[in-house]
């Protein structure tokens, strides 16, 4: 039986995990940790609620990631003798755990190495996505919504809690728009690359002729602002107009003017949120939306300020992001990386982290 022989991929495993403590620094994080353990046993913390959520959230953070490093490290070495062990005693069912174990780090460390390129100065936020539907008639509400599956069972495989905030349901299939946050740590910085404009080419199901149908929808997604960064915003600057909600929903939805609009007048940004049954609750939420909005447009104007100043007036984002493609053959392709796969009904299933690795890299390797 012939030896098993991975030595040319662990240290390749290496190499790439050790680039990626270099830039973690395990021994800064250590100290980061005990100063954040200080502050957590201090007998005042509660005083301050706000304040102590904070801390003990970037404790678990950052115990978290320091916990996997050491982890990893261990790992890559018990693997180097789990193969010794299999080639010694000629066992293969312990080389097949080898190779399962191989393909399970390469995995885990290529995640890693995407969340040590999110060092963005909003990347480690909580999301808010909004999808639209454009041209393209039922055909382009039904990509909006199945857009929004898509999202949806990406964060559910990830374990991502998601809230919905609002859904306006098109008069024929799917939605006209929606709007939903996910409260995960990174998920900002993970899911900005999927911000633009999405194709579908299909033989549509709502054409008597069955001819093939392009259509799209728009992909808005913010960064959740944190209470201590909310921005100010005047009564005199906002509209707020209520109405009774649509779609699915109890009685006490359904029956009373709970849905909230804002409306903020000087930049034209309107937010709307009915998931909640009681108007107070969903102004609250609106009123987060608005406000993260707002953020991220003050964060983009920034940016064209300075490339304006640098000289770079070209847009680093095309209108057309990516394409679906179901007919006559079958693709999804992002048109910035190059990076496609051939099984459309997988990444409407939420198999997105080709395409969220392939553009977090691509962004990096893009001049600023």
């Amino acid at each position: 039986m012939s030896e098993l022989d991975l030595a040319t991929e662990i240290k390749t495993l290496r190499q790439l995990f050790a680039t990626i403590k270099e830039v973690i620094n395990p021994v800064a994080l250590q100290a980061e940790v005990t100063s954040l353990r200080e502050q957590a046993s201090a007998g005042d913390l509660w005083d301050d609620p706000e304040r102590a959520s904070k801390i003990t959230s970037s404790l678990s953070r950052s115990q978290d990631k320091l916990d996997l490093i050491v982890s990893v490290e261990s790992r890559i070495d018990d693997l180097e003798v789990l193969i010794e062990m299999a080639n010694d005693a000629s066992d293969t069912q312990t080389k097949s755990e080898a190779k399962k174990e191989l393909t399970d780090l390469e995995k885990l460390i290529g995640e890693l190495e995407i969340q040590t390129l999110l060092s963005g100065e909003y990347d480690s936020r909580a999301a808010v996505i909004t999808i639209r539907s454009g041209a393209g008639g039922d055909d382009a509400t039904d990509f909006a919504e199945m857009l929004m599956r898509m999202y949806v069972r990406y964060c559910e495989q990830k374990k991502y809690p998601v809230q919905v905030l609002d859904i306006s349901h098109a008069e024929g299939a799917g939605i006209k728009s929606a709007t939903f946050e996910i409260d995960a740590p990174y998920a900002y910085g993970t899911l900005s690359v999927e911000a633009g404009t999405h194709r579908l080419v299909r033989m549509s199901p709502f054409n008597a002729a069955g001819k093939r149908q392009t259509s799209f929808a728009a992909v808005e997604i913010v960064p959740l602002v944190e209470q201590t960064e909310a921005i100010d915003i005047p009564d005199s600057d906002i509209r707020v107009d209520v109405f009774r909600s649509s779609g699915p929903g109890g009685q006490s939805v359904n029956t009373t003017d709970s849905a909230v609009r804002i409306t903020h007048l000087p930049s034209g940004t309107v937010v709307s949120c009915q998931n909640e049954k009681s108007q107070i609750q969903n102004r609250q939420a609106a009123m987060r939306v608005l406000q993260s909005r707002l953020l991220e447009i003050r964060r983009r104007e920034e940016e064209a300020t300075k490339k304006q100043l640098a000289g770079d007036v070209k847009a680093s984002w095309g209108e057309q992001m990516r394409s679906y493609v179901l007919a006559p053959y079958q693709m999804v392709k992002d048109l910035r990386t190059e990076y496609e796969e051939n099984n459309p009904q997988s990444v409407f299933d939420g198999g997105l982290d080709g395409f969220i690795a392939a553009g977090i890299r691509w962004r990096m390797r893009s001049p600023a």
